[in-house]
């Protein structure tokens, strides 16, 4: 199994490869762009050189990246769309640059359009998608998410109407979260209920769609439909969680992402690396 967190690519997309190494990842997810911003600053060739060669020489790789939360492909507001769309687009097209295998995507929120409405409109983006971009090798991963909202993603059906839509299905998968699914209404602390959400999953989408896994705790309770992170085992999720995940030898492949809070020092990402480490039988 790869265990790693999501860094900062604050200073350039290659120092994203350093502070991993520091936080002790075998791999990492980063942002490609400002998540915060819908304009991307052009990536420089000498950081995407070192980029690369940091790679190599640190032994750590990126999984995926993660899009800006700005975007929202499933808005009935045609100018967001296709706002939404284009910056999608641009991303996809900076993971292919940086060879980075997939890029994890909230399906987005219907804004009262309907579920249905909303994920005809995520779909429909999604084949735009992948017919305009030239030599795509990125895999464009729909994150399960906590129903907080008017949010789409937080059943498995909607992930597999999704994909049963999309026509690329050799570049389409899922991203589950620990967090996001206890929230909205998967158990997965009770190793019984693991199996169960785990089976359920396998029938409705299919493990071999499953790319990333995020792991976090939970700041709020079960079917909260509230996606608030928190430390591993401090959090209503609860350790035993995390041994259910690690220990599940259908997931070897799967990198184990942390998205948990932390501080520049990186100490706190060392410290949940350690403990989900040590749950390894």
């Amino acid at each position: 199994m790869q265990f790693g967190a999501h860094e900062s690519i604050a200073g350039g997309v290659a120092n994203a490869i350093e502070r991993g190494k520091k936080a002790t990842c075998d791999t990492i997810q980063i942002f490609n762009k400002s998540n915060s911003q819908w304009r991307a600053v052009k990536l420089k060739p000498d950081d995407i050189d070192r980029y690369f060669k940091l790679q190599e020489e640190l032994g750590v790789s990126v999984a995926t990246s993660h899009s800006s939360y700005l975007i929202n492909i499933a808005s009935p507001d045609p100018a967001l769309n296709d706002k939404s769309y284009r910056s999608l687009k641009e991303e996809m097209e900076r993971c292919n640059t940086l060879k980075i295998p997939n890029l994890v995507l909230h399906p987005g929120s219907h804004v009262g359009s309907g579920e249905e409405a909303g994920l005809d409109k995520v779909a429909e983006a999604t084949n735009r998608l992948f017919d305009n971009l030239d030599n795509n090798q990125c895999t464009l991963l729909y994150e399960a998410t906590a129903g907080q909202g008017t949010n789409l993603g937080y059943k498995f059906e909607h992930l597999a109407y999704l994909i049963d839509m999309v026509e690329d299905k050799d570049h389409i998968g899922v991203c589950l979260d620990s967090c996001h699914i206890f929230a909205a209404g998967y158990g997965i602390t009770d190793p019984k209920d693991y199996k169960k959400t785990m089976k359920h999953f396998d029938d409705v989408v299919g493990l071999d769609r499953l790319r990333i896994f995020h792991i976090n705790d939970s700041k709020q309770p079960f079917e909260s439909k509230k996606d608030r992170h928190e430390h591993l085992g401090q959090g209503h999720i609860g350790i035993e969680a995390f041994g259910n995940i690690v220990n599940d030898k259908r997931l070897k492949n799967v990198p184990l992402i942390l998205e948990t809070p932390k501080g520049e020092d990186l100490q706190d990402d060392v410290e949940n690396l350690r403990l989900l480490r040590s749950l390894v039988k």
